[in-house]
């Protein structure tokens, strides 16, 4: 058995060399995401044929007659097998029943708009209301330029159902995946419970660089990768990908009843 000790210097040695190697060690980890899509990870996450998507119908979102953003969002549509940045629905892991939403980076970066909005809160709700835990995969470049301040919006909205949720007992477990930034990392992904986060992710809510410029100041190495905010406290824990069911399988059984 592991123990605490061992666990610390195996977390330091990570950090380590994660500053010492940052690129040998993030490429690894970063490239093989641009072929990894949502429907992978659903199959990686939940018991096989267990998961049912939500049928949510939404009326098409252009409130600032973007050219080309309908264009754009039907070609995405065709080429993602997603309707919006996002897919939600409930599943099961290891027998465990939850509900599942997973962000979709390849849809116009997962940036948050009112249909994404919209189908987190579809989401937290319906696990509410059936008194199942949530979990919820986060990337995100940040709210969608296209949907002006309505985009916004969706930060207070979605923060508040994940409030109520919590408040009534509910159990959120966030998964920060490269990258969650932005809108979306100030609002529903760092709320959650227990918050994990993937190997590299880069988490926060303005890039590094635009921080230095405004502060005047160089970062720390590795400053907003998951493991400098494990090692500060942010991050529960960092999960490679191959083990990310077994480690959401024992969370569940450890709070939940199947």
């Amino acid at each position: 058995m592991v123990n605490v000790v061992d666990q610390r210097k195996s977390k330091f040695n990570r950090y380590k060399n994660l500053r010492e190697n940052p690129t040998e060690l993030l490429d690894a980890v970063i490239k093989p995401v641009q072929e990894y899509g949502v429907r992978d990870r659903v199959k990686d996450i939940a018991d096989e044929g267990t998961f049912k998507e939500f049928e949510l119908k939404f009326p098409e979102t252009d409130p600032l007659e973007f050219e080309g953003y309908v264009g754009k969002k039907d070609e995405l549509r065709d080429e993602t097998d997603s309707h919006d940045a996002i897919i939600a629905g409930k599943c099961k892991i290891d027998g465990h029943p939850v509900v599942l939403a997973i962000m979709n980076k390849k849809f116009m970066m997962a940036s948050m708009g009112i249909e994404l909005g919209e189908t987190v809160c579809h989401a937290v709700e319906y696990a509410g209301k059936h008194k199942l835990p949530l979990i919820i995969f986060t990337a995100s470049g940040g709210a969608r330029m296209q949907e002006g301040i309505l985009s916004l919006m969706q930060m207070a909205k979605t923060s508040a159902v994940v409030e109520k949720f919590k408040q009534e007992g509910g159990l959120y477990i966030a998964v920060l995946t490269h990258p969650t930034t932005g809108g979306v990392s100030a609002s529903f992904a760092t709320l959650g419970d227990i918050t994990l986060a993937e190997p590299g992710a880069l988490i926060g809510f303005a890039g590094p660089r635009v921080i230095e410029q405004t502060i005047g100041e160089k970062l720390p190495e590795g400053f907003q990768r998951a493991e400098f905010l494990e090692e500060h406290g942010f991050v529960d824990a960092v999960v490679e990908r191959e083990k990310m069911k077994e480690v959401l399988s024992k969370i569940l059984k450890l709070h939940c009843v199947k």
